[in-house]
C-alpha cells in the first residue's frame, strides 16, 4: 500500500469515522485486572518433578560416568524437552507418551555427546535402558503426584468459568458442568445475545456486566459452545485471554472428529484468539539488528536518491504522511516523495498515484523498484514499524475499511510493517482490501521469527522483478 495514495472501485463510499471510537454502552474495555491466579498445576512443582525424575535417572550411569557435567547435560535436556499441560485438567497418564518419548530423545542426544567427545565412555545399551526406565518410573511418579495435588485443589476450588452461546445450548452446557463437579470447571453466568426465558445461570448481555463477572467471580475458564462465536464474540474472546482466562471450544451437539480432549464428556478444544505473543523482545531484535545494518548498507543510495530527487524535483525530497500502527496509535511515516499531492485533502484521502500521468521517470522507478521505501527503515529502527506486519494505513481508510470489511480492525493488534504475508501473495497496490485483512491476520494467529525470516527472504526476491504499487 502507498503513502501517497483513489479508493479501489471495491469499496462503497461511507462517511470517515475515528479510529478508536468513544466508549459506549456494552463495548469491552479489558483488560482490567487479572483475576485471582489458578489452582492448577503451577510450573514450579512441575519443573521441580521434572529436576528430580532427571537426577534419578542418573543413577543409571557408573561412578566413571556420573560426571558433574553430564548430570548437568541430562537436566538441561530434561527442562528443554518438558511437555506443556494442554488439558483443562492434566493428567499423568495423557501425558505420559510424549514423556517417555522426549526422556528418550534426552538420553540419546546425551549419549551421543559422550560418545562423540570421548569414545572410551560411550553409553552402553543397558545403561541407556535402564537410565531411560529409571527416568520415566520416577518422571511418571513425581508429575502423578503434582497433578494428583493440582486434582484435589481443582475438586475444592473449581476455576470458575462464563459460557458464550445461544442461551439454550450455553444453559444446557452448563448445567451438565455443574453435575460432574471433579471436571474442576464450574460455571457462573451465560454470555448470550437475550436470554431465552428457561432459567439457570444468569445470562450477560453487555459488556459491563461480563466485566463485573470476571472480577467479582474470579473468572479463569471461557466455554464457546458455538462456532459462530468465534466470529461474532472474536474482539470479547480477545479481551478474555488477555485478562488471563482460558478459551475452549466445546462441541455441544455433534461429534468432533478433531478434538481430543473431553470436560464433563463434552469434546473439547483449545482456542488461540491470536494474541501476540510474548515475543516482542525477539521480534524487536531482529528489528533493529536488520534496519541498523541495512541503514548503513543502503546509505550512498539512499543519498544518491535524495540528491537526485532534490536536483529533479526541487525542495522536499522526504515525505512525510499521518499512519495508524499498533493499538490505533497514529505515528509519521517516511518515504521519499515521488508524487507531489495538489492539497492535503488529495494527500490523505486519495488511495493510489500508480498510474499518475506527471510522474517524472526517476520517481516512477523509484516506485517500480521499492527504493522509495527505503526510508521506512528509519521508521523501525525507532520503533514505530515492525520490519513485518500489516501494512499500515491513513486514519482516513483505517475507518473506512474497520466498517466496510471485518476483521480489518484486528489488523492493529500487532505492531504495522514494511512488508508482510499480504505482500509476498501479491496484494499491493489496488488489491482487494478483505484479502489483505485475512491474510494479516492469519499471519498474526500464526507468527513465528522463523515466519519473519521467511517472508522477509521472499521479499528479496521478490524485488527483483517488482512492479511497484
Amino acid at each position: 500500500m502507498t503513502a501517497e495514495s483513489t479508493v479501489p472501485s471495491s469499496v462503497s463510499p461511507l462517511p470517515a469515522v475515528s479510529v478508536l471510537p468513544a466508549r459506549t454502552a456494552g463495548s469491552f474495555r479489558f483488560p482490567l485486572r487479572r483475576p485471582p491466579a489458578r489452582r492448577a498445576a503451577p510450573p514450579l512443582p512441575l519443573l521441580a518433578a521434572d529436576l528430580l525424575a532427571a537426577l534419578a535417572g542418573t543413577a543409571a550411569l557408573d561412578a566413571a560416568t556420573r560426571s558433574p557435567v553430564l548430570v548437568a547435560a541430562l537436566l538441561s535436556g530434561a527442562l528443554l524437552l518438558r511437555p506443556r499441560a494442554t488439558r483443562p485438567v492434566p493428567g499423568v497418564l495423557d501425558e505420559l507418551p510424549v514423556v517417555c518419548g522426549r526422556i528418550v530423545v534426552a538420553w540419546l542426544a546425551l549419549a551421543a555427546l559422550l560418545a562423540a567427545y570421548d569414545p572410551g565412555r560411550a553409553l552402553t545399551a543397558r545403561t541407556l535402558l535402564l537410565g531411560c526406565a529409571l527416568h520415566t518410573a520416577a518422571a511418571g511418579a513425581a508429575r502423578g503426584a503434582v497433578h494428583w495435588r493440582s486434582r484435589v485443589l481443582v475438586r475444592r476450588h473449581p476455576r470458575t468459568a462464563l459460557v458464550i452461546g445461544p442461551a439454550a445450548t450455553a444453559q444446557r452446557v452448563a448445567a451438565a458442568l455443574l453435575r460432574h463437579p471433579r471436571c474442576g470447571v464450574r460455571p457462573v453466568g451465560v454470555v448470550a445475545q437475550r436470554p431465552d426465558g428457561t432459567g439457570g445461570l444468569p445470562v450477560l448481555t453487555t459488556g459491563e456486566e461480563v466485566e463485573r463477572a470476571l472480577v467479582q467471580n474470579g473468572v479463569r475458564v471461557v466455554l464457546t459452545v458455538d462456532p459462530a462465536v468465534r466470529t461474532a464474540h472474536g474482539p470479547l474472546l480477545r479481551a478474555l485471554a488477555a485478562s488471563g482466562c482460558a478459551l475452549w471450544e466445546v462441541d455441544a451437539d455433534s461429534p468432533a472428529y478433531e478434538m481430543r480432549d473431553q470436560l464433563a464428556g463434552f469434546a473439547v478444544r483449545r482456542l488461540d484468539p491470536g494474541l501476540p505473543r510474548r515475543t516482542d523482545v525477539a521480534k524487536r531484535l531482529l528489528d533493529v539488528s536488520v534496519s541498523g545494518a541495512l541503514l548503513v548498507l543502503v546509505s550512498p543510495v539512499l543519498l544518491g536518491c535524495a540528491v537526485v530527487l532534490r536536483l529533479t524535483e526541487g525542495p522536499g525530497v522526504v515525505f512525510r504522511q499521518e499512519r495508524i500502527g499498533k493499538d490505533g496509535r497514529p505515528f509519521t511515516l517516511l518515504k521519499f516523495r515521488t508524487h507531489r499531492p495538489a492539497d492535503p485533502q488529495e494527500a490523505a484521502t486519495r488511495w493510489s498515484v500508480a498510474g499518475e500521468s506527471r510522474m517524472s521517470p526517476f520517481c516512477r522507478l523509484l516506485r517500480q523498484t521499492s527504493l522509495d521505501e527505503l526510508l521506512q527503515l528509519w521508521n523501525v529502527f525507532r520503533g514505530d514499524m515492525s520490519l513485518v506486519g500489516p501494512r499500515p494505513e491513513r486514519p482516513y481508510f483505517v475507518g473506512r475499511f474497520s466498517h466496510a470489511y471485518p476483521g480489518y480492525a484486528a489488523r492493529h493488534r500487532m505492531q504495522t510493517g514494511i512488508t508482510g504475508l499480504a505482500q509476498i501473495h501479491g496484494l499491493r497496490g489496488d488489491t482487494s482490501i478483505e484479502d489483505r485483512a485475512r491474510f494479516d491476520n492469519a499471519y498474526i494467529d500464526t507468527w513465528s521469527l522463523w515466519q519473519d525470516v521467511c517472508i522477509l527472504l521472499r521479499t528479496a526476491a521478490a524485488l527483483v522483478r517488482s512492479t511497484g504499487s
